[in-house]
């Protein structure tokens, strides 16, 4: 046969094979060398360090692998979710058509839902307080109060959001228009509105009655505590038995006042009714200033502040024994008892046209017809008559004014 002249061996079956590549090491080369480089380190003793630190690297690799593939499944799972929500409102929106084939009926897509924007969005929130809130309804009939040792006009009405004279004109069989007459354990009506507490008397007209309270018959009608009928009634003969208690909502009346009446120094007798301590006989004597000094050491309010209607007075503090000065000059017209809740009580007319009284005294200083002057110590404060605790009851009156309010008119210590 005739020589290649080119060298190839794929004319020649009985070439030789080609080497492998220089850069390419046997599989048991490396596998020598890698029981060579282990038997190295097992020699140097760490060989249990290296497995075990071997082992934690290769279950982290595979632990990412299964969150990976985990988080791939999920992911092709809600983007096939997507596509069928897609899909179905697609199918929704778009218009189907009449089988009978009388044309295309239209669908309109669905608007989105918007939730409201309120706190309960997620859920009732629990709150901090346990209790459930019970709304308060609005009373309509009286109800019974038991006075308590302590208690007087003012705090009781506070406690019940009413004026101070709705619990005289609703209870004027036990109190008489005196706030004085308050006393432990008397049960007093407490209206569930301002106004006043009425007995009707048969053959009475409604129109009349209403008119004498302020009010309009339709106010005392249509109040739901008493019971009336608004279409049955008749203001000139209403169907009301004789002894019903009716509440007139916003009605008044004037309340009397128990307190010292006018006695003038040329007439001292007039005041004979009120007690005991009345001045029989006609005096004349010292005028005063026309200024008035606190009667008391104390300026401080202690019970009743004052009130045009229910107390006109102030009660100033102090302590049984205390004494008490003439507030400004003048003749006494009263120096004793008096007999409507007030003790022992002195009355001072200064021929100004003013008087002043000073009442539940310890004791009384003065007689009766003596000139005093600005200061003059007249008596001792004390807790007798209707009272509950030691005070001075001062009053002021004016024959221009009336009882004004004497914080009014006291000059500052």
């Amino acid at each position: 046969m005739a020589e290649n002249p080119l060298g190839d061996t794929r004319l020649n079956p009985k070439a030789p094979k080609s080497e492998p590549p220089a850069d390419k090491e046997p599989a048991d080369d490396r596998t020598n060398r890698f029981i060579e480089l282990w038997q190295r380190i097992s020699n140097l003793g760490l060989g249990e360090p290296v497995l075990r630190a071997s082992t934690h690297i290769l279950m982290l690799i595979i632990v990412a692998i299964v969150i990976f593939a985990m988080r791939a499944f999920y992911t092709n799972v809600e983007r096939a979710n997507q596509a069928d929500i897609r899909a179905t409102a697609q199918a929704i929106a778009m218009p189907t058509i009449n089988p009978n084939g009388e044309g295309a009926l239209s669908v309109a897509a669905m608007p989105a839902y918007v939730p409201p924007e309120t706190r309960f969005s997620d859920g009732i929130p629990r709150f901090a307080l346990a209790d459930t809130d019970i709304p308060s309804r609005e009373r309509v009939e009286v109800v019974k109060y038991t006075v308590q040792s302590g208690d007087n006009i003012f705090d009781i009405a506070e406690k019940y959001n009413l004026e101070p004279e709705t619990l005289l004109w609703g209870n004027y069989e036990t109190l008489q228009d005196n706030p004085q007459f308050i006393a432990p354990g008397q049960e007093l009506n407490i209206l569930p509105t301002n106004g006043v507490y009425y007995q009707w008397n048969a053959g009475e007209n409604l129109q009349k009655v209403a008119e004498f309270f302020g009010v309009t018959p339709d106010a005392i009608v249509e109040w739901p505590g008493n019971h009336l009928d608004t279409y049955e009634i008749n203001v000139e003969n209403p169907p009301i038995a004789d002894g019903t208690w009716l509440i007139i909502p916003g009605g008044s009346r004037e309340v009397r006042d128990w307190g010292p009446p006018v006695i003038p120094r040329t007439d001292p007798a007039s005041a004979a009714y009120y007690g005991t301590g009345h001045c029989g006989e006609i005096y004349e004597g010292i005028i005063g200033t026309g200024g008035f000094i606190w009667p008391t050491t104390q300026t401080a309010i202690s019970g009743y502040d004052y009130n045009p209607n229910v107390h006109p007075a102030i009660d100033i503090a102090g302590s049984e024994g205390n004494a008490v000065f003439a507030s400004d000059g003048g003749v006494v017209v009263f120096a004793g008892e008096s007999s409507f809740g007030y003790g022992n009580l002195i009355v001072i007319d200064h021929g100004t046209g003013w008087q002043s009284a000073y009442a539940h005294l310890q004791t009384v200083n003065v007689l009766c017809g003596q000139s005093v002057t600005q200061g003059t110590v007249i008596g001792t404060v004390g807790n007798t008559g209707n009272s509950y605790g030691a005070h001075l009851h001062f009053e002021l009156r004016s024959d221009l004014y009336g009882k004004i309010n004497p914080l009014d008119y006291l000059i500052a210590p």
